[in-house]
C-alpha cells in the first residue's frame, strides 16, 4: 500500500460520504485492482467491476477487458464509476469519458492530472513516464487543461456536487 493511494481513498470517502451503498460500481481503468478491492472492503459497493485494456502481471483482481473503445455494458448499468489517473491515457480522452459516462449511472468521480501551463504540462510528462513506463502503460500526455473535460461531464447529464483542488495526494512540488 502507498501514501499516494491511502491518500486518494482517503479524498474518496469525503466525497463518497452522501452517497448511498450501490450494488455494482465500475472502476475504470483498474490497473491492478487496489482500488477495487478497497470499495469493496469499505463497503461502498457491494460489487466492484473492474475494466481496464490489459491484465497486470501480479494484479490483485481480474479485470473485464476491453478494446479501449466500446465498453460491454449497457447504457446506465453501474450507479457508480470511478476513475483515479487514468483517462489521460486513453488515445482520446473526450471520446473515453463520453463512453465511461454511457454505462454510469447517477455517480461519477473522476481524479485525473491537470496542468495550467508548460512547466506544469512538461512535469506531468516525467512523472507519467516514471510512474507508469514499468507497468507497460503508455504515457499518451493527453492531460486535462485546467478544466477542459468539464464540458463533457455536464453534456452527459451529469452536475458538480463536490470539487477538490488541488487534491492532496502528495506532499511535495507535485499536484494530483
Amino acid at each position: 500500500m502507498s501514501r499516494y493511494r491511502d491518500n486518494i481513498l482517503e479524498l474518496m470517502a469525503g466525497l463518497l460520504s452522501d452517497v448511498p451503498v450501490v450494488d455494482r460500481a465500475l472502476d475504470f481503468g483498474a490497473g491492478d485492482g487496489w482500488f477495487a478491492q478497497a470499495v469493496t472492503r469499505r463497503g461502498w459497493a457491494r460489487e466492484v467491476v473492474p475494466v481496464d485494456v490489459q491484465r497486470r502481471e501480479h494484479g490483485l483482481v481480474d479485470p473485464v477487458l476491453y478494446d479501449g473503445q466500446h465498453l460491454p455494458f449497457p447504457d446506465r448499468s453501474f450507479p457508480l464509476t470511478y476513475s483515479i489517473d487514468v483517462v489521460h491515457h486513453a488515445p482520446d480522452p473526450v471520446a473515453t469519458l463520453e463512453e465511461v459516462l454511457r454505462c454510469t449511472g447517477e455517480y461519477f468521480l473522476l481524479k485525473d492530472h491537470t496542468y495550467r501551463g508548460r512547466f506544469g504540462y512538461l512535469t506531468l510528462c516525467v512523472l507519467d513516464e516514471l510512474g507508469n513506463r514499468r507497468f507497460g502503460v503508455p504515457s499518451r500526455y493527453r492531460y486535462q487543461h485546467e478544466w477542459s473535460w468539464m464540458p463533457v461531464l455536464e453534456r452527459a447529464g451529469f452536475a458538480l456536487q463536490k470539487f477538490i483542488h488541488p487534491a492532496e495526494c502528495e506532499r511535495g512540488p507535485s499536484e494530483c
